[in-house]
Parts: structure tokens; sequence; C-alpha cells
């Protein structure tokens, strides 16, 4: 079977400022992501990696070239268009795991669901299976304040994948974990690429956390430095 192209950036630019301010965040890139790749963009600040996740996870637009999600030109999109986007089919998971912190881990999950209009007990059995796919089923009546970093983040996780996206961008997501707790969180998503097939793209500045991905894209100045692992 032919690997699907899932996301596809032709010529992408994105200037910020006028005149003498401007400044090239990307300086025209081309880039791929296959369906079921686990990708780490690497680079450092100011190359242009953030810019880049911000456009492929449809929260800002290029200034010009083309971003194309499984074929869509997603810059010929509405805002409203590129919301909806977001919600069926892209997971997100940051840095500070961005949970609510009174709130139980299976309504952090059920959120994204009563946006979705998902019945409640439906909401409730994804969210319990989810939990249990990355190991916290006991831990679903426990509010994110009462759970560890790594707990949080697992949390975090699942919230990403109970909508079952098409791609999960991942933004530093052991940045504020311990060693340990980092490599529990990344052998997590690198199980759940190789298990289950889940697409994802990782922003991390750190080499021993990009290993875990089967490709790693470097960037600097705006364009792409190196891109190692690509599938042919």
């Amino acid at each position: 079977m032919a690997e699907q192209t899932l996301i596809e950036l032709r010529s992408v630019a994105k200037i910020y400022g006028t005149g003498e301010a401007e400044v090239a965040a990307l300086a025209g890139i081309d880039l791929s992501v296959h369906d079921g790749e686990f990708v780490a963009v690497m680079g450092p600040s100011g190359s242009g990696k953030s810019t880049c996740m911000n456009i492929l996870g449809c929260l800002d637009t290029p200034t010009s070239g083309h971003y194309l999600f499984r074929g869509a030109d997603v810059g010929g999109m509405s805002r409203n268009e590129r919301a909806l986007l977001r919600r069926h089919y892209v997971g997100f998971v940051f840095q500070g795991f961005n949970l609510l912190k009174r709130t139980t881990a299976l309504e952090n999950l059920e959120l994204p669901l009563i946006y979705r209009g998902v019945a409640r007990s439906e909401r409730r059995r994804l969210g319990m299976e989810t939990l249990a796919q990355v190991g916290l089923a006991d831990r679903w009546h426990h509010t994110a304040a009462e759970l560890s970093g790594g707990q949080q983040q697992r949390v975090a996780i699942a919230r990403a994948l109970v909508t079952s996206p098409s791609v999960v961008f991942a933004d530093e997501p052991t940045g504020n974990l311990d060693t340990a707790k980092s490599h529990e969180i990344m052998q997590l998503l690198q199980s759940l690429n190789r298990e289950r097939g889940l697409t994802i793209v990782l922003v991390t500045h750190e080499e021993d956390v990009a290993r875990y991905a089967k490709r790693q894209v470097r960037f600097r100045d705006g364009l792409i430095e190196s891109d190692t692992g690509a599938r042919v």
C-alpha cells in the first residue's frame, strides 16, 4: 500500500514586520510528513521551528507558499474552517500540560469531546479507554493538581488522543519534567507511534529526546538545514 502524505509544506515563507524590522521566520521551506511517521523538529531559538509548528497546527498561516493537509490547501480555508480542522484532525501536547487543575483527569479528557457534541456516556467510555492506554485508568477521579508532573503530561497526551486525531503535535512535551519522567513520556509516545501508527511531530531542543523519533528535521535561519531518517 502506498504511503499517504498527511501534511505538506510547499515553498512556505513567513514574514513578520515590515521595512527594516522585517524578519523572515521561514524563508521558503518544503516539508512532507506521511501517515505513521514520528518526526522530531529541532533547531536553536529563532531558527523557525516554532513558526513551522504553528503553521502545521493551523495556529498561524504562511505569508506565501502552500500548506496542504491531506491534499486540502489550508491557506484557502477560513478561520472557522481551520478551527474545525484543528478540532477534528489535530491533537496538541504542550510543555505546560494546559490541564484544568481542579478538574479530574477524566473530565479533562471529556472537554474536547463536549466540543464535538459527543454524548455523555460515550465521552466517559472514550475517556476511560484512553486513560487506560496511557496507564492512568486508576487515576481517573484525581484532579490535575493531585497528579505528579509526569502523570499530568500523560493526561495531556490522553486528551490529545481521545478524539482520534490524524496527527499529534508535541511542543517541548518534556520541558517541565526531570530526566526519568522525560524518558517515560518519550517511551509512551514512541509506543503509541509503533503500536497505533500515531503520526507525531515533536518540537524539542534536546538531542536525547529527539532520538526517540525515527526522523530528525533541523532548522536554522528559517530554512531546513538537514532531514535525516526521512522516508524516500
